[in-house]
């Protein structure tokens, strides 16, 4: 295996912004944008980048930004990932820099934050571009800076494309040779890092299945089709596809039913049931799996009532599955950055990521980054996606330093 070329003193510049990439990350954090809305936050992003003397494009995917920066020697297409966008989060952290930002969201007022982190990938991609601009003469490649829009999803209606699926429709991988990504951890301890290769997150799809049956009074049922007790029996029976039909030794799946709305009244049987729920997958044959089981289930199930179930699954993001060949090559790279006893395996991860779309076009690598303070209990900390979120800004300097040794190592190896 080649040697590491990382050690390029050009790199050590990481440390030396760090101030500058807390005070953007900062300033992010204080004005989050949902998805397909990161307007500011895309312009902070492309004057950044210009001032640089990176060639920019915006608009990508309604407010991508996509940042070209071709080095001195020929060689590979390396791109390094950022989601930008936030959550309809109401934050109760007490921070200098909180967000006191609102917005209507699916028709309710509600508070935005970044309560997964994206502010802090931004701001550490923004710190990886000057790094790598400052040495732009030793590259031996090119690199192309992808601030995506959108991760989370977009919830408008007709809307069928968001984030990375729209910017690889829009055709920003097919020149790209190897693409990299990190998501911080609220979790995990700062100054570690963790990766796993091959499926690293699940693939996500929504559920939705609408039960019919006859109305009836409830004093009378055997006059009509219990659509309520039919669902009852199609929500224990979709737990036995994660019991009895996947092979949980090679890797878990989820169904969820996280809402089930029927009937108005104590006496009155409905004509129907409308629930939804989530899935959670590792891989397209067990993703075909569960999807086959769960309509066999819901429709003869609900056939051997007297009803009928229609059952719509929608794919939302496929599993992020990191190139084994890939991720072989990177170890070196992500322990020289992180340093001994600081790399850690991830187990599999039932949260889901669109990266994964970048990684259906290329070879990707995603890892994760310690956000938590040292000597932190990860069972006491705050999670993803929930109002106490909190990231300790210790772990940006290592978030520079692996990406920018994805990039030098992988020209190096590959040139």
């Amino acid at each position: 295996m080649a040697k590491p070329n990382s050690d390029l003193k050009s790199i050590k510049k990481a440390t030396a912004i760090e101030d500058k990439v807390i005070e953007w990350r900062r300033d992010i954090h204080q004005n989050p944008e949902l998805g397909n809305n990161e307007i500011r936050t895309a312009k902070m992003v492309a004057d950044h980048l210009r001032s640089l003397g990176i060639d920019v494009q915006e608009g990508v995917a309604v407010t991508g930004v996509v940042g070209i920066l071709k080095g001195g020697k020929p060689g590979p297409v390396v791109a390094l990932r950022a989601d930008m966008d936030a959550l309809p989060v109401t934050e109760r952290v007490d921070l200098p820099f909180k967000s006191t930002v609102t917005a209507t969201y699916n028709g309710q007022e509600t508070g935005v934050m970044h309560a997964c982190g994206h502010d802090t990938h931004v701001a550490i991609l923004m710190g990886v571009a000057e790094v790598l601009a400052g040495m732009k003469n030793e590259l031996q490649g090119t690199v192309k800076f992808l601030f995506q829009p959108a991760e989370e999803g977009i919830y408008q209606e007709g809307v069928t494309s968001w984030g990375a699926k729209q910017m690889v429709e829009e055709g920003v991988m097919k020149d790209v040779d190897a693409v990299f990504g990190l998501h911080i951890g609220s979790q995990m301890e700062v100054g570690k890092i963790g990766y796993r290769s091959g499926p690293a997150l699940a693939g996500v799809d929504n559920l939705e299945i609408t039960v019919h049956g006859t109305q009836a009074h409830g004093a009378s049922p055997w006059s009509g089709v219990d659509p309520i007790v039919t669902s009852a029996q199609i929500i224990s029976g979709l737990q036995t596809i994660i019991s009895r039909n996947v092979n949980i030794t090679a890797a878990p799946a989820i169904v969820t039913v996280g809402a089930i709305h029927g009937g108005i009244r104590h006496n009155i049987i409905p004509e129907k049931v409308e629930m939804i729920g989530t899935i959670r997958t590792f891989g397209d044959d067990q993703q075909n799996l569960v999807h086959k089981r769960v309509n066999e289930i819901a429709t003869n199930i609900a056939e051997s009532a007297g009803g009928k179930a229609d059952v719509n699954i929608t794919k939302l993001y496929p599993a992020t599955v990191n190139d084994p060949e890939l991720t072989e090559l990177m170890g070196p790279t992500i322990l020289a950055a992180a340093g001994e006893g600081n790399v850690l395996t991830n187990p599999l991860i039932t949260g889901a990521e669109d990266f994964s779309f970048f990684q259906r076009e290329k070879p990707g690598l995603f890892i994760s980054l310690g956000g938590m303070k040292k000597g932190g209990d990860p069972t006491k900390t705050p999670s993803h996606h929930t109002p106490d979120f909190y990231i300790d800004e210790g772990g940006f300097v290592l978030g520079m330093r692996v990406l920018s040794y994805f990039v030098v190592d992988y020209m190096g190896m590959k040139k």
